[in-house]
């Protein structure tokens, strides 16, 4: 299958503006609706799942505990902190790092994001196919390299007849 590669703030995890510091330490964390459905769904048909974040406050460990505490920690087989990987998203070096590592093609990665600048633009700059997580927007859009979801209840669908 491939590697789909998901933001984390807003995408699979509820950033809650008012709490800041590392995620694992917030009084309270929560998976976005269906996130879990959706993991285990993709990890079903085969697919591999990373997370490509830029959170500022937290290294691997860090995030690794508080996809634990909300109940995601079992179905992310990679974590890429902007720390780590020594740039951030939007930028070609980010995502190119990522390939690099995994040791795939581009074309085996798919982007899913809730920040169209950074998350989709910036996937589709490093060549890698990209879905916008346009959250309450009842208005579908797509464009070369990218489509568009309401929900990521509908991710494993749209994945399964969109072909590189």
């Amino acid at each position: 299958m491939g590697w789909v590669l998901f933001d984390w703030g807003d995408t699979l995890m509820v950033d809650f503006p008012e709490y800041d510091g590392p995620m694992a330490t917030w009084p309270r964390v929560q998976a976005v609706s269906g996130a879990r459905e959706a993991l285990q769904q993709l990890r079903h048909e085969g697919w591999r799942t990373a997370l490509a974040t830029n959170a500022a406050d937290s290294e691997e460990p860090e995030i690794r505990a508080a996809l634990t505490r909300a109940g995601l920690g079992d179905l992310i087989d990679q974590v890429y902190c902007s720390r780590r990987v020594g740039h951030s998203k939007p930028s070609p070096e980010f995502f190119a790092f990522i390939i690099r590592d995994l040791g795939v093609d581009a074309s085996e990665l798919v982007m899913v994001g809730d920040n169209f600048t950074a998350d989709i633009e910036g996937a589709l700059r490093a060549g890698i196919r990209a879905v916008w997580l346009r959250g309450g927007s009842d208005k579908p859009s797509e464009g070369p390299g990218w489509r568009s979801i309401g929900s990521l209840a509908q991710l494993s669908g749209l994945l399964a007849t969109w072909s590189p």
